[in-house]
């Protein structure tokens, strides 16, 4: 099985990219676009001068509990830079959205709480809400995490869109939005119990 289905087989079809997509990423923007690949895991990043965004991550259930996902998370905080990434909020009937949060939580990963992330699939087109989580060792502000996200939106996530879809997904200042008033906290992740089975990708 190649990295591509094994992204395809674990990621539902709103968030996955086409093979396409990806690999025009990887040819085009092999400056930013990264794929770190081995026997258990497919890691799809970006790495731009001032942060990472983390596109996909997958760990195949052979090597959960072996530490791997944090390996990998280790890898990247290496940089120095903060690290962006897209969940899916916790659906308590999907034991993996409580798990990929705990993860994601021992990792030291924070909600932004004031960003907010709807997109109409155009695999589906249903709108899919998304969480955006982030670790950032310099304390960077919600504000420079939103303006990162818009700058991944528009560099990776529609990428020559209407090209590859045959129309375009909606621009950033609709599907991303901040709010400057204090907002009441989102439910604490969950902790606790150990879990390897990181999980996210683009919404796509």
């Amino acid at each position: 099985m190649n990295w591509y289905e094994k992204l395809n087989q674990y990621f539902p079809i709103e968030e996955m990219k086409s093979k396409e997509h990806m690999e025009l990423l990887l040819d085009e923007k092999s400056d930013i676009y990264h794929k770190d690949e081995g026997k258990h895991h497919v890691l799809m990043y970006v790495e731009l001068s001032d942060f990472v965004f983390i596109d996909y991550l997958f760990v195949s259930k052979d090597a959960r509990g072996q530490g791997l996902g944090h390996k990998l998370i280790d890898k990247l905080k290496a940089k120095g830079k903060p690290i962006i990434l897209e969940v899916e909020p916790v659906n308590y009937g999907d034991s993996d959205t409580e798990k990929r949060l705990r993860f994601y939580t021992r990792e030291g990963f924070e909600h932004a709480s004031s960003i907010g992330y709807r997109r109409r699939s155009l695999a589906t087109n249903e709108v899919n809400e998304m969480e955006i989580l982030y670790w950032s060792p310099t304390k960077e502000s919600e504000e420079t995490i939103y303006e990162n996200m818009k700058k991944t939106y528009n560099e990776i996530h529609t990428y020559k869109d209407s090209e590859l879809y045959g129309k375009s997904y909606q621009p950033a200042s609709e599907v991303l939005t901040l709010d400057t008033e204090p907002a009441a906290p989102k439910p604490e992740m969950v902790k606790n119990e150990s879990s390897d089975t990181p999980r996210e990708s683009a919404s796509e």
